[in-house]
C-alpha cells in the first residue's frame, strides 16, 4: 500500500477547497460605482442642457424664422439630406440654437425664385427669402460637426440684421456643386438689382 506524505495530502485538501469556494463579489462597491457613474452622466447632461438654454437666451433677439409663401413658384433645385446646424457666419463653432436652428435633422431643400425652403421633419421649418441670401460654398465643418473636405453645403443668409451660416449635406454629395452655383448666381442677381435701384435713386 502506497503511503501519501502529509505535504501532498495538505496540498490536495487546499486545492479542493479552492475549487469549491466561489469568488466573492463586492456588490456594495459595484453598485456604488454604477450609481456614481449615473450621477456623473446626469450632471453632464444637465450642464449641456443649461448651456443650451443659456445660449438660446443670449440669442433671444433673433426674430422668428420666415415661413415659405403659399406660391413660391417652380423649383430650380431640390434635394434631400441632413441639416447640420447654423452658426454665426464665418464662426463654425458659434452655434445658433434660437428658434430650433440648433437641432440637427433630416431636411428637404427646395430652391425657387422666391428663395430657399427648408423643410425639416420633426423640427422647425424655415424659409430664406431670395433677398436675404448672401452666398453659398462647399465646406467641411459647422456647429461642431466635421465631415470630409467639401462634404457640406454651407448657405450664408441674413436674418434680423445678423449673418448666419447654415450647413446641409445632400444624400448625394455630388449635388452640392450645382447648389453652390445656383445660390451664388441668385445672390449675384439680387446684388446687381439692388445696385441698379440704388443708382437710379
Amino acid at each position: 500500500m502506497t503511503s501519501v506524505s502529509p505535504y501532498a495530502a495538505g496540498l490536495a485538501t487546499t486545492l479542493a477547497a479552492q475549487e469549491k469556494s466561489a469568488p466573492v463579489t463586492d456588490w456594495a462597491a459595484r453598485i456604488g460605482w454604477l450609481v456614481g457613474l449615473a450621477l456623473f452622466v446626469a450632471l453632464v447632461y444637465w450642464l449641456m442642457r443649461e448651456g443650451w438654454k443659456w445660449r438660446g437666451t443670449l440669442q433671444s433677439d433673433l426674430p422668428e424664422l420666415p415661413q415659405a409663401p403659399e406660391e413660391p413658384g417652380p423649383a430650380r433645385l431640390a434635394m434631400t439630406g441632413r441639416y447640420h446646424g447654423s452658426t454665426t457666419a464665418g464662426q463654425w463653432l458659434d452655434r445658433i440654437v434660437a428658434h430650433g436652428l440648433g437641432t440637427r435633422s433630416r431636411v428637404e431643400l427646395t430652391l425657387t425664385d422666391a428663395g430657399l425652403d427648408v423643410v425639416r421633419p420633426g423640427a422647425t421649418d424655415f424659409f430664406v427669402p431670395a433677398a436675404q441670401l448672401r452666398g453659398a460654398r462647399l465646406d467641411k465643418a459647422i456647429a461642431g460637426k466635421v465631415l470630409t473636405e467639401g462634404g457640406l453645403l454651407v448657405v450664408t443668409w441674413e436674418h434680423g440684421g445678423k449673418l448666419l451660416d447654415s450647413g446641409f449635406r445632400s444624400d448625394r454629395a455630388e449635388e452640392h456643386t450645382a447648389w453652390v452655383k445656383a445660390l451664388n448666381s441668385m445672390t449675384d442677381t439680387q446684388r446687381d438689382t439692388h445696385s441698379k435701384e440704388g443708382a437710379e435713386r
